[in-house]
């Protein structure tokens, strides 16, 4: 059984597969899978680290751009990838944010005094009274 991986992992794995360069230089002892990983991660597919490696540089997210051509193809492709349960964490956690910041102004706004006085309503416009 293989594990559910983030989207990342998976990204990082057909880089490694595209590149045997890359399991040479783990292979040599000269880095890490953990190393490759983060040096990838934090400077992407086109840095110069790559090339002194031997790797080449992948232009298939050129080419996927060229090949869509118009917009809404764009949108649409980026909805196929998205994660659900990635967007609803992001969802809620925006919301906790959201609470947290309305929690603090109304605490500002509770420490203000209303200039506004509240109007004091009758149940009933006329007093009458049976003698």
């Amino acid at each position: 059984m293989q594990k559910n991986l983030h989207p990342s992992v998976i990204k990082f794995k057909e880089f490694v597969k595209n590149n045997p360069a890359l399991i040479k230089e783990v292979r040599d002892g000269k880095s890490t899978w953990q190393e490759l990983y983060e040096d990838w991660y934090l400077l992407g597919e086109e840095d110069n680290r790559w090339e002194s490696l031997g790797v080449k540089a992948s232009n298939s997210v050129e080419k996927n751009d060229e090949n869509k051509g118009d917009w809404i193809s764009t949108i649409l492709g980026a909805v196929q990838k998205m994660d659900p349960n990635q967007i609803q964490h992001y969802i809620n956690n925006l919301s906790q944010a959201l609470g947290a910041i309305q929690g603090v102004i109304s605490q500002f706004q509770g420490s203000q005094p209303s200039q506004v006085k509240p109007k004091i309503e009758h149940k009933h416009p006329f007093s009458f009274r049976k003698d």
